[in-house]
């Protein structure tokens, strides 16, 4: 047996999230910023030589046996017709129907990993576009840097961002993603930007080549165009922003969950939320840890 131990699986924040339209399949259009925080899921991978897949939980919870991991892995045995096998064991940490990408982040770990582990040498692309079929967020993760993004999720230009601190904020409830997109009152026509706009040079013509983009410029321009709908399906949504603000912090909501955000200017004592809520500091990362595991 291999083991590959302790490989992450970290969670993403949206820094702005506004919804440009709608296409004619039903799926949203939109511009956002997607920044990786060491906040993670980890997940052990055994070598299984019978091409069976199977997964444990090692964390309190109770996941279905289908999840987007497993459906990960046996995706890729489709597309490649490798007739190895794993056995997944995942600690989950991440907080479910947060807007923080657990399940998405955890599909493109396993991608990674089974690429290094079944020896199958994919490139990124190629693991970009199965990752594709898994869902929207995943080939971001697989992508490994921060990233502009628009269309349905899958057009990423990578970001440069500087270090930063933030708190995140997760009640227990959750909000149901295709009730906030199917909302009627839900805002979809806000108008498109252009990532030139936010770079701490703004001179670059050229947003292959942009420099570190001002993470200030970009909190203060956007927002999130789910959370009035967010809001009042899961009204502990606006219970979490307001404590931010009583923190003297510029909270909003990250993605199409319920989790809350607010860039941390100083170290600061945050004891006074209610017990049953998530509150965690995180870093932003540079890159994702396994960013080198293949060839782009």
């Amino acid at each position: 047996m291999r083991r590959l131990l302790d490989v992450p699986a970290p969670a993403k924040l949206n820094l702005f999230l506004h919804i440009t339209g709608r296409r004619d399949d039903g799926y949203h259009l939109l511009q956002s910023v997607f920044m990786l925080i060491d906040w993670c899921d980890r997940l052990h991978f055994d070598f299984r030589a019978d091409g069976h897949i199977s997964r444990e939980d090692l964390t309190p919870g109770s996941l279905p046996t289908e999840d987007l991991s497993v459906r990960a892995a046996r995706a890729l045995q489709a597309a490649t017709g490798c007739t190895h096998g794993v056995h997944i064991a995942l600690e989950k940490h991440l907080p479910a129907e947060a807007g923080m990408g657990g399940g998405s982040s955890d599909a493109a770990t396993t991608l990674l990993a089974l690429n290094r582990l079944w020896g199958l040498g994919l490139s990124r692309s190629q693991l970009l576009a199965i990752g594709l079929t898994l869902g929207a967020d995943v080939p971001f993760f697989i992508g490994g840097r921060h990233a502009w993004v628009e269309g349905v999720g899958e057009q990423l230009t990578p970001l440069a961002l500087p270090s930063a601190r933030f708190v995140v904020v997760k009640p227990p409830a959750g909000a149901p993603t295709q009730r906030i997109f199917s909302a009627p009152e839900l805002k979809r026509d806000t108008k498109t930007a252009t990532i030139r706009g936010f770079a701490a040079n703004d001179s670059q013509e050229d947003a292959q080549a942009i420099g570190v983009v001002d993470i200030q410029k970009i909190l203060a321009f956007g927002h999130n165009d789910l959370q009035p709908v967010a809001q009042a399906l899961c009204p502990d949504v606006g219970r979490c922003i307001q404590w931010l603000q009583d923190q003297g912090l510029q909270g909003r909501m990250t993605g199409s969950g319920t989790a809350v955000f607010a860039q941390m200017p100083q170290a600061m004592q945050l004891t006074t939320a209610p017990g049953d809520w998530k509150v965690r500091e995180c870093s932003n990362m540079d890159v994702h840890p396994l960013l080198d595991w293949c060839s782009d």
